[in-house]
């Protein structure tokens, strides 16, 4: 019903530079079902950020499907070493790039290796994701954690660009590349492009934790970002102090 809703960003499985050391590939659509209507299959763009540390180090952040000519694409850039998944839904691909690249370490979200679990994929993690950044990046990026009922998400900064890169906390779909009836659903949950921000019914799952989401979001404005890459929709290039405020005025 809804496989052709969305248009890809073009081209995809294709690194993408937007800084030094830092760029995203665009991914095929992935479909997501709300549970009890696992016949409604909604399409997702997907988006994987890739950062090179500054020991040379690959860094993926919510990988998309594994692709070989990609892959070998990103290691021609530095070793791939860690293998991210910043929350709990993001996660399908990670064992795909986990066996391509076995010495790589694969990054657990909270919560999502019973997931996995529920939904009968096998993946390997092998450390689990904080509040704050680990040795192995801590001088490349800062982190912290946005909690919510059903999901905590990890973000991410880039210091050295100045870059937020989040997964589903901001969602920020542009309405004119999106077909009916799946643009209707998209402007009701209110996450779209210039008006980035969570679909209202996550959203609603962050809620019973306002006061901790609040904190975390005024971490992430001190640390002044200037851009934030969303791995569903269009980035926002600028302006993302406004754009935080805005996409978490309920909670501000």
């Amino acid at each position: 019903m809804f496989a052709n809703s969305i248009s890809l960003y073009e081209p995809i499985n294709q690194y993408k530079p937007i800084a030094d050391c830092l760029g995203f590939v665009d991914g095929p659509l992935v479909h997501m079902s709300y549970p009890g209507l696992s016949f409604i299959k909604i399409p997702f763009p997907t988006r994987m950020t890739v950062i090179q540390l500054s020991n040379g180090d690959s860094w993926l952040h919510s990988p998309i499907a594994y692709q070989a000519e990609l892959a070998n694409a990103i290691e021609a850039m530095g070793p791939i070493r860690h293998i991210v998944s910043p929350n709990k839904i993001h996660y399908a691909h990670v064992q795909e790039w986990k066996a391509a690249f076995p010495d790589a370490i694969t990054w657990a979200s909270p919560g999502v290796r019973e997931r996995a679990r529920s939904q009968g994929i096998a993946v390997h993690f092998d450390r689990d994701l904080s509040q704050t950044a680990p040795q192995q990046w801590e001088v490349d990026l800062l982190q912290t954690m946005v909690p919510g009922s059903y999901l905590n998400e990890v973000v991410f900064f880039h210091k050295a660009s100045k870059t937020l890169v989040v997964a589903d906390v901001i969602q920020s779909f542009e309405l004119d590349r999106i077909k009916q009836p799946y643009r209707f659903l998209v402007w009701a949950a209110g996450a779209y492009h210039p008006y980035g921000q969570m679909p209202i019914d996550l959203r609603s799952t962050f809620w019973p934790n306002k006061r901790q989401v609040c904190e975390a979001v005024n971490e992430v404005i001190s640390w002044k970002p200037e851009r934030i890459i969303v791995s569903h929709g269009r980035c926002i290039e600028s302006d993302a102090e406004a754009a935080l405020r805005y996409a978490f005025r309920w909670a501000l």
